[in-house]
C-alpha cells in the first residue's frame, strides 16, 4: 500500500489507485464491512489484503483501538497457506515454460499487505499495554516469514517493504518481551534475530547486537549458553553473559574499523565497562588502538590507552602516553591524567621525582568542582615523596623527603579522615620508618574500617608484630585472616606463615605451608588453563616460582643442598634469569665451602639486576674476608647497598666488620649498634612488599 500523506491518500495495489475519502467516511461510521468491500471491489484485493489496508489506515490515523479491531479479522494462518506455494520460488519442469514473474510480484505484494497488518497489530497492542500480546503477535510475524522462506530470506527474494516490516519485527520483538518482563524470552529472541537469515541490513543488526550486549551486560538475569541447536562445531560459545556481551561489543567495533556502520562512542564506553570487569585492560587497549584517527579527541585516546596499560601492568608505555597528553601543547591541567601520572611514578624510585611534579600540578588544579580531589592529590604526593626518599643522595635529603612524605599523607588525611587507602598509606609509612606503635595502630584501624575484607591490611598487621619480634601474634593474625580469605586468595598469606614459622624456628612446618601453598598455586594454574597469553597484572597472587624460591632458601638453610638444589633447578625453569635465584645458587655454593665460584654468582646476580641489596652485602661480606687490600673496595659496595635500603641490618653488620678490620672502632661501633637496632623491628618480609 502506498499512502501519501500530503493533500490527499490513497490506496494503490495491482495497478490500481484508490483515494481513502470514501473508505475513510465508511469507517467514521463504524461500517468496516461496507469500508472492507469497497476496496475489495476497487482495488480487486482478497478479505485478508482489504483488511490489512483498512487496519493500517486506522493505525495512521491514530485511532489503535479501531486498527486492533480491524486487525483482529486477518485469519494469518489461512493467508499464510495461500502465500506459501506462490511466493517460495520453485525449480522450473524441464519441459515447462520459466514461472512468470508477474505471479511472484503480486504474492510479494500480498505477503506485505498481509505481514504488516500483523506487525501493526503488534504495535497497536504495545500501545495499549498489551505487552505479552504484543510480543505474540511480533512473533507470529517472524514464523510466518520462516514459514513462507524456508531457507531463510535473500535479496533476490524479497521487496523493500516486505524487507522492512521483517526488519521492524525483528528489532521490535526482544523489546517486547523485555517491556512484558518476560527475560528469558527477550534472550531467545535476541539470539534469534541474529542466528537465524533475516536479511537485515548493517544499521539494523548493529542497532540489535547493541542492544542485546547492553541488556546482558545491566540487566542482572543470567542468560546461560545459546542452545545446542544453534552451536556450530569448533565455533566458540560464550559461557556467560559478560563473555556474549563482550563478543557482541566486539563485533561492532569490528564493523566500525572496517566501516560497514557508523562510529559509536557508547559501544566503547560499553566495551570497557566489560573488559575492566574481568580485568582485561589489555585487550582494550588494542581496540582503542585499532580506533581510526578522528572518531574520537587524541588526548583522550592517550588517557583511555594509559589506563588501559596502566591496569595492565605496563606502566612505562602508560607513562609515555601521559608524558604526551600533559605536555604544554595539549591538555597540561587535566587533573586525572595529572592523577594517574602520579600514580604510575610513585611505584616507581626512579620516576618518583617526576610523579612528584605532577602531584603538585594536580594540587594546584583541584579547585572549584574538583576541589574534592585535592585529598586524593596529596596522597599521590606523599607516595612519590615517600618513594623519591628511597633513592635520595644523602640521609639528610633522605630524612628531608621522608618528612615531607608524611606531612602529606597527614594533611591529606585531615581532608578525608574516613579515606581507609590513606590509612593503609600512613601505615605502610610508619612501618618503614619504624615507627612501628604508630603503624600497628593504622594497621587495626584499617581492619576496623575495611571489616577485615581486604587481604593486604592483615599482612601490614602481621608484618607490624612480625617486626616487633611477636610472632606467635603474627602467626594468629595469619591464621584469622586465612579464615576470612577465600582459598584462591590465601597465597600470600600462606607465604606469610611459612616465614613466620622458620622465624619461630619450625622449619618441618614451614616446609609444610610451602608445600600446600604449591599445591594451591598449580592448582589456580591448571584452573586458568594453558593459553593465558594476556599479560594482566594481578595484585596480591604468588606464583609458582617464588614457591620454589622459597622452598630453595629454606633447604639451604637448613643445609639440605640435594632437596634445596631440585627446588632451585624448578625455579629456574619458570624464570630463566633471575637475581634471586642467582642468590640462592651463591649461598649454596658458600655454604659447601665454595667462596669463589659464590662470588660469581652474586656478581652475576648484579648483571642481571645492578640494585639487588643481598648480592652487594654478601660480595662486600666475602671481599672484607679476603685482604686487608680490598676492605676500600667491600666499604664502598656495601655503602652503596645501604644508599639502597638504609635500614637493612645485615649491610650496617658487614659494614661494622669492614670498620673494625680497617680500625675505626668508632664508625664499626656506630655501625653495630645500628644493625642491632634495626634487628628489633625487622620484619619477616619488606614493608615495601606491601605497595
Amino acid at each position: 500500500m502506498e499512502s501519501g500523506e500530503e493533500v490527499f491518500r490513497e490506496f494503490s495495489a495491482n495497478g490500481i489507485f484508490m483515494k481513502t475519502t470514501e473508505v475513510e467516511a465508511k469507517l467514521d461510521e463504524g461500517n468496516i464491512q461496507e469500508a472492507e468491500s469497497s476496496l475489495r471491489e476497487g482495488l480487486s484485493l482478497n478479505f485478508e489484503e482489504a483488511r490489512a489496508l483498512l487496519g493500517k489506515l486506522e493505525y495512521q490515523r491514530g485511532n489503535v483501538e479501531g486498527a486492533l479491531r480491524v486487525f483482529d479479522g486477518i485469519d494469518l494462518q489461512t493467508a499464510i497457506q495461500r502465500l506459501q506455494p506462490s511466493i517460495v520460488e520453485k525449480p522450473p519442469s524441464k519441459k515447462g515454460r520459466p514461472r512468470p514473474e508477474s505471479q511472484h510480484a503480486v504474492s510479494q505484494h500480498a505477503a506485505s499487505l498481509v505481514l504488516e497488518a500483523i506487525y501493526l497489530k503488534a504495535k497497536s497492542l504495545q500501545k495499549l499495554g498489551r505487552l505479552t500480546e504484543a510480543a505474540e503477535e511480533c512473533e507470529n510475524v517472524l514464523n510466518a516469514v520462516e514459514k513462507i522462506f524456508h531457507q531463510g530470506i535473500s535479496d533476490a527474494q524479497v521487496d523493500n517493504r516486505l524487507q522492512d516490516t521483517v526488519s521492524q519485527a525483528v528489532e521490535l520483538l526482544p523489546e517486547l518481551w523485555m517491556q512484558a518482563g518476560c527475560y528469558n524470552e527477550a534472550i531467545s529472541a535476541y539470539r534469534r534475530s541474529l542466528l537465524r537469515h533475516w536479511n537485515l541490513d548493517n544499521d539494523c543488526c548493529t542497532r540489535i547486537q547493541k542492544s542485546f550486549a547492553v541488556f546482558l551486560l545491566y540487566s542482572g538475569v543470567e542468560a546461560g549458553p545459546p542452545s545446542l541447536g544453534v552451536q556450530i562445531d569448533s565455533s566458540y560459545v560464550p559461557k556467560n553473559n559478560l563473555e556474549e556481551a563482550i563478543l557482541l561489543l566486539m563485533i561492532l567495533m569490528r564493523k566500525v574499523i572496517l566501516g560497514k556502520t557508523q562510529w559509536d562512542p557508547s559501544v566503547m564506553d560499553h566495551l570497557t565497562f566489560a573488559l575492566s570487569l574481568c580485568n582485561q585492560t589489555f585487550v582494550l587497549a588494542k581496540q582503542f588502538e585499532e580506533i581510526m584517527p578522528g572518531l574520537c579527541p587524541r588526548v583522550d585516546r592517550w588517557n583511555s590507552l594509559a589506563l588501559c596499560y596502566s591496569g595492565a601492568g605496563q606502566n612505562k608505555a602508560a607513562l609515555n602516553l601521559l608524558r604526551k597528553s600533559l605536555h604544554k601543547h595539549e591538555l597540561p591541567n587535566d587533573l586525572m591524567a595529572l592523577l594517574l601520572a602520579a600514580k604510575i611514578c610513585s611505584e616507581d624510585c626512579y620516576n618518583a621525582s617526576e610523579g612528584v611534579e605532577y602531584a603538585r600540578r594536580a594540587i594546584s588544579n583541584a579547585k572549584g568542582l574538583n576541589e574534592h580531589l585535592k585529598g586524593l592529590s596529596l596522597r599521590m604526593l606523599g607516595l612519590c615523596l615517600g618513594k623519591q626518599a628511597k633513592v635520595a643522595s644523602s640521609d639528610f635529603e633522605r630524612s628531608r623527603l621522608q618528612s615531607e612524605a608524611l606531612k602529606s599523607l597527614d594533611e591529606a588525611i585531615a581532608l578525608e579522615p574516613n579515606n581507609s587507602d590513606l590509612v593503609f598509606d600512613l601505615g605502610v609509612q610508619y612501618a618503614e620508618h619504624r615507627n612501628l606503635n604508630a603503624a600497628l595502630r593504622f594497621a587495626k584501624q584499617y581492619i576496623d574500617e575495611t571489616g577485615g575484607s581486604l587481604l593486604k591490611g592483615w599482612r601490614l598487621l602481621a608484618l607490624v608484630l612480625s617486626a616487633q619480634q611477636r610472632f606467635s601474634e603474627a602467626e594468629v593474625v595469619t591464621d584469622a585472616a586465612l579464615d576470612e580469605t577465600a582459598k584462591w586468595d590465601q597465597g600470600p598469606l600462606l607465604r606469610l606463615k611459612a616465614k613466620l614459622k622458620i622465624s619461630r624456628s619450625l622449619p618441618m612446618e614451614a616446609i609444610e605451608t610451602y608445600r600446600y601453598l604449591l599445591a594451591l598455586v598449580q592448582a589456580q594454574k591448571k584452573s586458568f588453563g594453558p593459553f593465558k597469553v594476556i599479560p594482566q597484572i594481578e595484585d596480591d597472587k604468588v606464583d609458582e616460582y617464588e614457591v620454589w624460591h622459597g622452598l630453595a632458601n629454606l633447604y639451604s638453610s637448613l643445609s639440605h643442598w640435594k632437596d634445596a638444589e631440585i627446588c632451585l633447578a624448578k625455579a629456574r625453569q619458570l624464570k630463566r634469569f633471575s637475581a634471586e635465584a642467582l642468590h640462592t645458587e651463591g649461598t649454596m655454593l658458600e655454604g659447601r665451602g665454595d667462596v669463589q665460584d659464590a662470588l660469581v654468582s652474586y656478581i652475576n646476580a648484579l648483571l642481571v639486576e645492578p640494585c639487588y641489596v643481598p648480592c652487594k652485602i654478601l660480595i662486600g661480606a666475602l671481599m672484607s674476608k679476603m685482604s686487608p687490600k680490598v676492605l676500600p673496595v667491600a666499604r664502598s659496595v656495601l655503602s652503596d647497598a645501604l644508599r639502597l635500603d638504609p635500614t637493612n641490618r645485615r649491610a650496617w653488620y658487614y659494614l661494622g666488620l669492614v670498620h673494625r678490620d680497617d680500625g675505626r672502632m668508632a664508625d664499626a661501633t656506630d655501625c653495630f649498634q645500628a644493625a642491632s637496632m634495626l634487628e628489633e623491628s625487622d620484619p619477616i618480609e619488606s614493608f615495601s612488599s606491601l605497595h
